[in-house]
């Protein structure tokens, strides 16, 4: 498995906001965003088996029990990925995956909530919608927005293309933050404003 790196930080978006968790983060990608905040995760990653992965995850573990998978695209090393994911549900950690949704979750999805970040026309990238189908309760939907724009996009997202999971809607870093929530408040958008925590805070 081609790993960038493992630590544990804080939680900056989604349903774990502020959760302190162990992040595995994964080499490789099949997009280029714009807004891509991890460039260096296309590269420069060491190999590792499954027996080193689980070590590391738990040694910067310490008594932490969230597992965050990102990348990069996590689900391109999804074969590897998935014997680690089971150990880690079978030890009592709860585990999610960030991915672009781009590629289908498959048994991956059985050990781990799904955050689909879904590509906004700013991003320059697009993500496969029917993926969104797919999602339960459990999982949830990230729009990282740039402008007005992008969340008319979201909105009809949403309304074309309907899930069960939670939504969420973070403006870029250093976006114009007020004409954005006053958006969500005039169409009252079924979604929960979040800020990017970690680069509010300055972690990773």
């Amino acid at each position: 498995m081609r790993v960038v790196e493992v630590f544990r930080s804080l939680q900056g978006e989604g349903r774990n906001q502020g959760c302190p968790t162990v992040f595995l983060r994964l080499g490789g990608c099949n997009l280029a965003c714009r807004w891509c905040d991890t460039p260096y995760a296309r590269q420069g990653s060491q190999d590792l088996d499954a027996t080193a992965v689980l070590a590391a995850v738990r040694a910067a573990a310490g008594p932490c029990r969230r597992v965050c998978v990102t990348g990069g695209e996590p689900l391109l090393q999804q074969d590897a990925l998935v014997p680690v994911l089971a150990a880690l549900a079978d030890e009592g950690y709860a585990c999610e995956i960030e991915t672009n949704g781009t590629i289908a979750f498959g048994p991956a999805g059985a050990h781990a909530a799904i955050t689909m970040d879904v590509k906004c026309p700013s991003s320059g990238e697009a993500s496969d919608l029917a993926l969104l189908a797919e999602l339960g309760p459990r999982d949830a939907v990230k729009f990282v927005v740039a402008d007005l724009a992008d969340l008319a996009y979201a909105e009809q997202v949403l309304r074309d293309s309907p899930t069960r999971a939670e939504v969420f809607v973070s403006p870029v870093h250093g976006a114009e933050v007020a004409p954005i929530v006053q958006y969500i408040l005039e169409r009252n958008l079924p979604v929960r404003f979040s800020l990017q925590l970690h680069k509010l805070i300055g972690v990773r």
